[in-house]
């Protein structure tokens, strides 16, 4: 009797040892499964971490290349908002200063190269000469008309400008070759120039 109780206990005994055993080795297991599962928690972090560092960079950086571009384009645009300030100043007293060419001594060769020029532009041999007052002075229509061989004569005066706005063609065609109108046109082609010789290049 004493040798079944005896055998029951080692039998017992025996699978408690492989008990565990089995729970030693399935603890080691999940104790090696638990590291490795931290493991590649701590690199996807770690991978995750540098990636958004790697993405606060580029974009630190872009917000610092855009607030450069910004601030440079911000720079540009006010030296050219300057620049045409200067530049409108300048042609602002020219035109001013336009009045004054009537009293040249040469006014009457500059009146008359006016009208030939306007003339010219329209290629007619009839035609209508508008002009202020100095400048109606300093024409002598009769020559004129002898040399271009046509018919000009002297129409109502300009109430504004200097020079003539010469029309033909029953007022179809129009030149105007008043001082401020050359000047305007010529503002465009001017400006660089006269830009260069106020900063002394």
């Amino acid at each position: 009797m004493k040798s079944e109780e005896e055998d029951i206990k080692l039998l017992a005994r025996a699978i408690m040892a492989d008990a565990n055993d089995e729970a030693a080795h399935l603890l080691e297991e999940a104790g090696a499964k638990a590291e490795a599962i931290r493991k590649r928690a701590q690199e996807e972090a770690e991978s995750e971490r540098k990636e958004i560092l790697e993405r606060a960079r580029q974009d630190a950086e872009r917000l610092r290349s855009q607030t450069s571009a910004t601030a440079q384009l911000k720079s540009r645009s006010f030296q050219l908002e300057q620049r045409e300030k200067l530049l409108d100043g300048v042609f602002i007293e020219v035109k001013k200063q336009l009045e004054a060419v009537k009293k040249r001594p040469d006014y009457g060769a500059i009146a008359t190269m006016l009208v030939r020029e306007a003339l010219t532009q329209l290629q007619v041999d009839q035609a209508e000469i508008r002009a202020d007052e100095a400048t109606r002075k300093a024409l002598n229509i009769s020559e004129l008309s002898k040399e271009l061989n046509g018919q000009f004569t002297l129409s109502d005066p300009l109430e504004e400008g200097t020079g003539v706005v010469v029309s033909a063609a029953s007022g179809k065609l129009s030149y105007d070759n008043t001082l401020e109108t050359r000047l305007s046109r010529l503002q465009g082609t001017l400006r660089s120039a006269v830009y260069k010789v106020l900063m002394g290049e």
